[in-house]
């Protein structure tokens, strides 16, 4: 339903008009089977001898492909190949997901929102503030009811958030009554105008445990500052089993277990993930039976960000001192078992009963077979993460996809390649469009035969990325 101009593109960049002929402006996309720094002729610029093409040797992925709306057709692509000795069957099509989203993970300590807070792109809400996770803040983004759920304006600010961030480009959000981020896939965040270097080597009671031995005989007493759990040594497990004396601090806050203490202040970008600056704000007075003058403390956050030595004076009253040269290796010991801070981005939609029918006839048939494991899905080549119960509904780390992987739709609405491989006769038995599979070197050779209204404005050629399986190989999938 799209009117195109002749030699213009249409709204959604995907295809264009020339000399009266659609033509699908996303190259169709191939995987190799290589290293990223192997010296190799690409696959395509080799001579076929003739030889049925390996599925080990190249994959042809959904970039590109074009997908089956509007939904009666088969895939653009069903492919055969030969894997490991076994006749197999690849599925390849891009779907239009308005069921779509990202879960976002930011590695760092600092508060940037409170857990349900909204959180804006352009000023429009396109997600939420969700569940901390272990020295990450975590953002759900997206999803149906900001895609088509509210105003045209939020639809078309989530789409085009989601899209930049699928495709590892850099967006900013700022979150209700909390942080301004800007964030991209696979790098470090940024909060407040200030880059995150590290997350956290644990919370405040695991730090002191992991280092209680190296800050026995330095120091007298050790509390780590964390939003969520204070350690402090001469209450924590720890320094009793290696026999720290009792010091007679008090920390205010609630106490929790002996040595770690919770709420000893609000969230916020400071000590710890507190709003502090100054941590000697969670001290009390100290128990005068058991505290002395001079006695040394040593005030850290979890990522050795914030440090700062102290004395006490004849009164008992703190008094911050240069940092010692004792402690400053513990300190740098932090801080390298911090690992580098980064924004990690999945991909998360579920394949409705429209993407399935260009797969088989009876839709459901391929549910349960991706279900029981007999059929394998990948995302441009990606392995992914299949959710357990009903549907086929999945996550891919965009990172591990090819450039440029996903596209959009006015709907507004995502578009991500998706692929289902599985051996030729549990094809056949699902009810598979066998009248419409394809020897893999026809299709890496200008597609003939393949069920398409447009056409291909070329190919190119990946290898697959650094570390990823192979996304046919048994390790692939997840």
């Amino acid at each position: 339903m799209c009117y195109i101009a002749d030699g213009r593109s249409g709204a959604c960049d995907r295809y264009a008009n020339e000399g009266g002929e659609l033509v699908r402006l996303d190259p169709l996309t191939i995987l190799e089977n290589r290293a990223d720094d192997a010296p190799l002729v690409p696959f395509l610029d080799r001579e076929w001898d003739g030889e049925i093409v390996s599925g080990e040797e190249a994959f042809l992925t959904a970039v590109g492909s074009g997908t089956t709306y509007p939904d009666y057709k088969p895939a653009p692509f069903i492919v055969a190949s030969r894997i490991q000795g076994a006749d197999m069957i690849t599925v390849v099509t891009e779907g239009i997901f308005s069921y779509c989203g990202a879960k976002v993970k930011i590695d760092t300590d600092r508060h940037l929102g409170s857990e349900c807070a909204w959180v804006r792109a352009e000023g429009e809400v396109i997600g939420h503030v969700t569940t901390s996770e272990y020295g990450s803040q975590m953002l759900s983004l997206g999803g149906v009811n900001h895609l088509t759920g509210g105003s045209k304006k939020e639809g078309r600010a989530t789409c085009s958030a989601l899209l930049a961030l699928c495709n590892g480009e850099s967006v900013e959000l700022t979150i209700d009554g909390g942080a301004e981020l800007e964030i991209a896939a696979g790098a470090a965040p940024v909060v407040n105008g200030q880059r995150e270097e590290r997350m956290r080597v644990g919370c405040g009671s695991a730090t002191v445990g992991m280092f209680a031995a190296q800050w026995q005989g330095l120091v007298d007493e050790v509390v780590v500052v964390d939003d969520h759990i204070t350690g402090v040594m001469s209450e924590h497990q720890a320094g009793k089993v290696i026999g720290w004396p009792q010091t007679g601090i008090r920390i205010k806050g609630r106490r929790s277990t002996p040595g770690r203490y919770f709420q000893v202040a609000e969230p916020g970008t400071g000590w710890g993930g507190t709003d502090l600056s100054d941590p000697l704000t969670i001290l009390d007075s100290w128990k005068p039976a058991q505290a002395w003058p001079g006695l040394s403390l040593l005030m850290v956050s979890t990522t050795g960000e914030n440090a700062a030595y102290y004395e006490l004076n004849e009164d008992l009253v703190p008094v911050q001192h240069e940092m010692p040269e004792r402690l400053l290796p513990s300190v740098r010991r932090i801080e390298e078992n911090c690992e580098p801070s980064l924004t990690s981005v999945l991909f998360m939609a579920g394949a409705g009963g429209s993407l399935r029918s260009g797969v088989t006839e009876n839709p459901v048939s391929l549910t349960r077979s991706v279900q029981s494991r007999l059929t394998r899905v990948t995302a441009g080549g990606a392995p992914v993460m299949m959710w357990p119960g009903g549907g086929i509904t999945f996550m891919a780390d965009v990172t591990q996809m090819p450039k440029n992987a996903f596209g959009y739709v006015p709907t507004p609405a995502l578009v991500a390649p998706i692929e289902f491989t599985l051996r030729a006769d549990d094809y056949a038995a699902l009810g598979g469009h066998m009248d419409y599979v394809m020897p893999l070197e026809d299709a890496l050779r200008g597609g003939i035969g393949r069920q398409s209204d447009h056409r291909l404005s070329g190919q190119r050629s990946e290898s697959r990325k650094t570390g990823a399986p192979w996304p046919i190989s048994r390790e692939s999938q997840t």
